[in-house]
């Protein structure tokens, strides 16, 4: 036994006896046993690993994927594998005691747009024509809505040929679900009760923020600068567009002037930041796109409402009246000790560099409390967006999302006014589902479609089955679409996607363990006809 070395696998011959009173564990499973060896052999000797197992040492990732079948011999990656087990256990428990039916839908199907490039496979038995693996189960659920399958579900398998990121991968996992004869408030409501009682049961050591808050996404966007917005803390954004323009401030009022807007929030406690630090947020700012930062320190003691000059550090302080800076410090929530934050510039990019330093500011600040779940609804998203670089219409979400009541009308005239029956949930920071009650006419199908500029016969060629699905009494109908990976990453507390597979690919794509993707021979080339052709 003394030449046995890590990893080897042994086989241990002995009695099973009751250990020796005062010498119980009950921190594991044998604890109340022990093993009383006659043998020992050796079944399997092993290599010498790149890494050690047995520790959560830091190992470079890229050595980590090639060698994944030690990298999940580690307590934490097994952790990883029993907590994702149990989840999508309890997911289908509670959705079958809920007489929903689980359907496999097909992986090779045609391809249709979804807001991202297709996988395509080639077809050996119909040369020049393609199967493509899908983006999402949309079409296919909806179908089965007109099929009659009132609620539906799967851990359904998606791919998306786009540039992965720490959030992202090429292929990703996500709990499909669909109702029919619901509004809302009935998948808002199932969402809500699955992801508390599955937090509870599965790790109840965390707290879950309930009941969920919903914002609007007019609200979230004015008040947090995204979408998905943690609510773990506070730190919420003020429109400074209207003081700004009665300053003398050049930098606020040529942004208002030019269509942008003025922004910030308190950040609290922070009037005592140096420059270097002042000068970090600045250049952070920077990196999201902002052209600067105005900080605006409320030094010293007292209550805003007797601030003084003297109390005020800040660049733009001469560019700015006692009354303007009070009120400044009102409309965001701003106290004696505290540091104003304020981004100018359009819309679009103000809001992204608040947003990324309102995060970065809770974590400085450790706000963000890592025992808490913050869940919340983000609803009603407009259903269109203008595409600048293309000029036209996208959807936001997707094409097949019904308009909210009222705002159909201008469907066809002014596209930008039609509110869609949207539905994000999100936590932490992080947009975990996306929903929607769906369209399911096909006159009201036609016409977003014609909105989003596809012609007549690219609508039949990629939609045609939906639509004839719909002249058969398709019912009223609605779903979301929770990604399993990103709950995962939540509940781990990690922003790296790949923590939470057991074989993902790296940031460009690469599965260094099979070496994929990878060049195949002529022979199969040949059988598919195809050609490769040099860049």
């Amino acid at each position: 036994a003394e030449s046995f070395r890590n990893e080897w696998v042994i086989q241990v011959t002995g009695e099973v006896a009751p250990r020796p009173e005062g010498t119980e564990n009950p921190g594991i499973a044998t604890g109340a046993i022990e093993l009383v060896a006659s043998g020992a052999s050796v079944l399997n000797e092993s290599l010498t690993p790149p890494f050690y197992i047995n520790e959560e040492s830091d190992v470079e990732e890229l050595l980590r994927m090639k060698y994944r079948y030690l990298d999940l011999r580690r307590p934490g990656m097994r952790d990883m594998l029993v907590l994702r087990h149990k989840v999508v256990k309890f997911i289908r428990d509670f959705l079958d005691e809920r007489a929903f039916l689980e359907v496999e839908t097909p992986i090779l199907i045609k391809s249709t747009p979804e807001g991202a490039r297709d996988y395509l496979v080639p077809s050996r038995l119909y040369p020049g024509s393609f199967y493509a693996l899908p983006q999402s189960p949309q079409q296919l659920k909806q179908l089965l809505m007109a099929a009659g399958v009132e609620k539906y579900f799967q851990i359904a398998r998606c791919f998306r040929d786009e540039d992965p990121r720490a959030d992202r991968q090429p292929e990703h996992t996500q709990l499909d679900l669909e109702m029919s004869f619901v509004e809302e408030d009935d998948v808002l409501g199932l969402i809500e009760e699955l992801y508390t009682a599955l937090i509870d049961t599965v790790m109840p050591e965390k707290r879950v923020l309930r009941p969920f808050p919903r914002l609007t996404y007019a609200e979230s966007m004015a008040s947090y600068g995204t979408d998905k917005p943690d609510l773990r803390f506070g730190m919420e954004m003020a429109d400074l567009s209207d003081i700004a323009v009665s300053t003398d401030f050049r930098v606020f009022t040529s942004a208002v002037e030019s269509g942008g807007i003025v922004k910030g929030f308190s950040a609290p406690g922070c009037a005592s930041y140096s420059r270097r630090q002042t000068d970090e947020l600045i250049d952070f700012v920077k990196e999201w796109g902002a052209r600067g930062l105005v900080t605006i320190a409320l030094t010293g003691e007292g209550s805003i409402n007797d601030l003084t000059e003297d109390q005020v550090r800040s660049a733009a302080a001469r560019f700015l009246s006692l009354d303007q800076i009070k009120e400044i410090a009102r409309k965001t929530g701003g106290d004696i000790g505290d540091m104003v934050l304020v981004v100018a510039g359009p819309g679009k990019t103000t809001n992204q560099a608040l947003s990324s330093l309102r995060h970065e500011m809770g974590r400085r600040l450790e706000l963000t409390d890592p025992d808490l779940i913050a869940f919340a609804f983000v609803t009603d998203f407009p259903l269109f967006e203008w595409n600048e670089n293309e000029e036209r219409w996208d959807a936001m979400h997707h094409a097949f999302s019904m308009p909210k009541y009222g705002t159909e009308k201008f469907i066809e005239s002014d596209p930008s006014r039609v509110i869609g029956r949207l539905y994000d949930l999100v936590a932490n920071g992080h947009e975990l589902a996306s929903g929607s009650i769906r369209i399911h006419t096909r006159e009201l199908q036609e016409k977003v479609f014609e909105v989003l500029g596809y012609t007549k016969d690219e609508v039949a060629e990629r939609f045609g089955q939906l639509l004839t699905a719909f002249e058969y009494g398709a019912p009223p109908h609605g779903g979301i679409a929770p990604g399993i990976d990103r709950l995962l990453m939540v509940l781990l507390q990690t922003d790296n996607i790949r923590d939470v597979i057991a074989f993902p690919k790296t940031q460009n794509g690469i599965d260094p363990l099979f070496g994929a993707p990878g060049e195949v021979d002529q022979g199969q080339l040949d059988e598919l006809k195809l050609k490769v052709l040099a860049e």
